[in-house]
């Protein structure tokens, strides 16, 4: 069957916006095509720097004819709604239809639409999805009105190997594109896909990006492997480079013995940031005087003028470091802290330097719950823990934040577990950083996550939708895992309130501390849900064991859900949730109907059934039971005693009747329905469990 070949030829579009744009237009052309009634087999989208191409197979060559049945108003219906049928159908009264109904006659109007040239529905549709690609940032140029990435140069649309006609303002579809921009610019024909791609490659393109990372990744590897050494890996900066050429051409180039001494991420971040370079390394992991760079074209002499040149580069780039490295060892680090003065942190927050005075005793409040975290190392590390952000090398280079105050820590003499410290207070980053363990580190960058937290919280500065200026979830997200990770006892509610004093000579000052903190441990519990999703644990187990507890110890926390997800998942557990739904209602809707509160404890004197006493004696032994498990935080015994509840429940609900003719019984009988919500009400809010 025929296919859709489209391509679309630009400027250089960056690296960072093609994958978005190549699915982006793959989904605007299938919903364009299921709109349209233009079934398809299968489609996909590629993407090189200067082009966006599109091909879908199994088309049928027309749009089939539709007929459709829309009913209208009875025949008799008023002169209104009978017009107003008609416009909405688009027809005439004598091109409308009366069908005798049960209800008497009654309008329908049917309307056919015979089907469209596959070809001319295409430029129809194709215009209105191009122009609705959602770039990230866009432009316009010269005279024209359309915004596109970059410049648009040209449209190649093909159906079946023929044009499908239409025009983006004064750029007109055709059947020509053109190859690399140096190697090959020369225009060509096109006949369809296999054509396309095979002519592409022909003219030094390789259309598929997937193809083109193999290629500069495999390259890459064997110029290494030839000198005896591996690329460090690095699969973002993979990504960038595949996205920068589209004719890959790996080479390997020197790094002169000077800059050697420089610290490996010095090295590795002046190549890979400013010149996209892939760093080499030695069997032992050091880094090697050796890089990879990715070029774009096929040089006549092999490209001996292309690492040349790019030598040179690199080698005025590593003079810059190595100056800026040279001179911030002039001054001790410590020497350096109280120009954190001069940066501010936030217009309402004070300073950088203010932040490492809060920093400096929150850390040292947390370390007494960090087992083997040295007091003294943790005040030192956290007034250490900015001050490299006044360095040469880091304004030069703000990723390497932290890890130059590493090396200028050691460089001063600092204890190593402080220069670590230094290094891995903004850790973990992301859900995929690594987490700091040592006891330092962790005190640290729980200090310095929970300052912002509580400081943006009490100036009203909170995530909304997908908005979050401050990346707060991240450093929720980073408390979240530094304590669990590492099993501290801590509780967060004091320790929000304690950070939230810290402020107190600052504009949040005030008497809101304990909304502050509230809040907060909603925004944890919001965020651990998501952080447990992907550990299979639900977040209604979450919610209901949090709305009922408020605990703040998360390590508590997680075993009192963990136990209650153990216990849910048992038949015991579905029962008794069954069971409490069953009493709840009853109660409830008693309650309603009485206009009266059936919460409190039954009158065992009015315990007539074996059953209802049996029930009543096991809620009262389970309840003093469930107490001492849940003080000595043994949650999952708790969760025994309440399966032990199972059976009395079981044989209540199946021979004893709650609403019965004697008042007195009736309402006792209430209040041991309620008695058992109070006792599964103590573990968690089975109201919360879901499904």
């Amino acid at each position: 069957m025929p296919e859709l070949l489209l391509e679309l030829l630009s400027e250089e579009i960056p690296a960072r916006m093609q994958a978005r744009a190549s699915a982006d237009l793959k989904k605007l052309v299938e919903e364009a095509l299921d709109e349209a009634n233009l079934p398809f087999g299968s489609i996909d989208a590629y993407v090189t720097p200067r082009r966006l191409t599109l091909v879908a197979d199994g088309l049928p060559a027309r749009q089939p004819d539709i007929r459709e049945e829309r009913k209208g108003p009875r025949a008799d219906a008023s002169e209104k709604a009978i017009t107003g049928f008609l416009n909405s159908v688009g027809l005439g009264r004598d091109q409308i239809e009366e069908r005798e109904t049960g209800n008497g006659a009654v309008l329908f109007a049917v309307i056919e639409r015979p089907g469209r040239d596959t070809a001319e529905a295409l430029a129809d549709i194709l215009p209105d999805s191009l122009r609705r690609l959602p770039w990230p940032k866009s432009m316009r140029w010269g005279s024209r009105a359309l915004r596109w990435v970059r410049p648009l140069h040209g449209i190649l649309c093909l159906f079946d190997g023929a044009v499908v006609g239409f025009a983006l303002e004064d750029i007109v579809s055709g059947d020509t594109t053109v190859g690399h921009r140096f190697l090959s610019p020369q225009p060509f024909f096109v006949a369809g896909f296999a054509d396309y791609a095979d002519k592409l490659r022909r003219a030094h393109v390789v259309l598929d990006p997937a193809e083109r990372r193999r290629m500069i990744a495999g390259g890459a590897e064997k110029l290494a492997a030839a000198e005896g050494l591996k690329i460090t890996s690095d699969d973002a900066l993979l990504d960038e480079v595949t996205g920068l050429v589209e004719w890959p051409v790996p080479l390997i180039g020197r790094i002169d013995a000077e800059f050697m001494d420089l610290p490996s991420e010095v090295l590795t971040a002046t190549m890979r940031v400013n010149q996209k370079y892939f760093a080499l390394e030695d069997a032992g992991g050091a880094i090697a005087p050796r890089f990879v760079v990715i070029a774009n074209t096929e040089a006549v002499d092999g490209g001996g003028a292309i690492v040349e040149g790019n030598e040179r580069v690199l080698r005025a780039r590593l003079s810059d470091a190595k100056f800026f490295w040279d001179q911030d060892r002039g001054r001790t680090l410590a020497s350096r802290a109280p120009e954190l003065a001069k940066i501010i942190f936030h217009a309402r927050l004070g300073t950088l330097d203010e932040k490492a005075d809060r920093m400096q005793a929150l850390a040292t409040s947390i370390s007494r719950h960090v087992p083997g975290a040295d007091m003294d190392r943790v005040r030192s590390a956290s007034r250490l823990a900015k001050a490299d952000l006044v360095t040469g090398m880091v304004g030069e280079f703000p990723e390497l934040q932290g890890l130059m105050g590493r090396h200028y820590a050691l460089n001063d003499g600092e204890n190593a577990e402080v220069a670590d410290a230094v290094a891995e207070h903004y850790a973990p980053r992301g859900p995929r950083d690594r987490c700091p363990t040592a006891p330092v580190s962790v005190a640290v960058a729980l200090a310095d996550k929970i300052d912002t937290l509580v400081g943006f919280y009490a100036i009203g500065e909170k995530p909304t939708g997908s908005k979050d200026p401050f990346a707060l979830r991240r450093a929720a997200l980073g408390v979240i895992r530094l304590i669990l990770q590492n099993s501290l006892s801590l509780k967060l509610r004091g320790v929000f309130m304690n950070a939230y004093e810290l402020y107190a000579e600052s504009a949040v000052a005030g008497s809101r501390a304990d909304e502050v903190a509230r809040e907060l441990m909603e925004f944890i519990a919001d965020r651990l849900k998501v952080h447990l999703r992907d550990r299979g644990i639900r977040h209604d187990r979450i919610t209901a064991v949090f709305s009922l507890t408020g605990e703040d110890d998360l390590l508590r926390f997680m075993a009192r859900v963990g136990a209650l997800d153990e216990f849910l998942a048992g038949e015991d557990g579905e029962n008794l949730l069954t069971a409490y739904r069953r009493a709840a209602n009853i109660v409830r809707i008693e309650e309603k109907n009485d206009g009266a509160a059936y919460q409190g404890r039954a009158d065992d004197a009015l315990l007539r059934e074996r059953q209802e006493r049996e029930l009543f004696d096991a809620l009262a032994a389970s309840e003093k039971e469930i107490a001492e498990r849940l003080a000595a935080e043994q949650y999952v015994d708790a969760m025994s005693a309440l399966s032990r509840l199972r059976r009395p429940v079981d044989a209540f609900f199946d021979d004893v009747t709650v609403n019965c003719g004697e008042p007195d019984l009736r309402r006792n009988r209430l209040f041991l329905l309620s008695q058992i919500g109070s006792a599964l009400e103590s573990v968690a809010d089975f109201s919360k469990i879901e499904g």
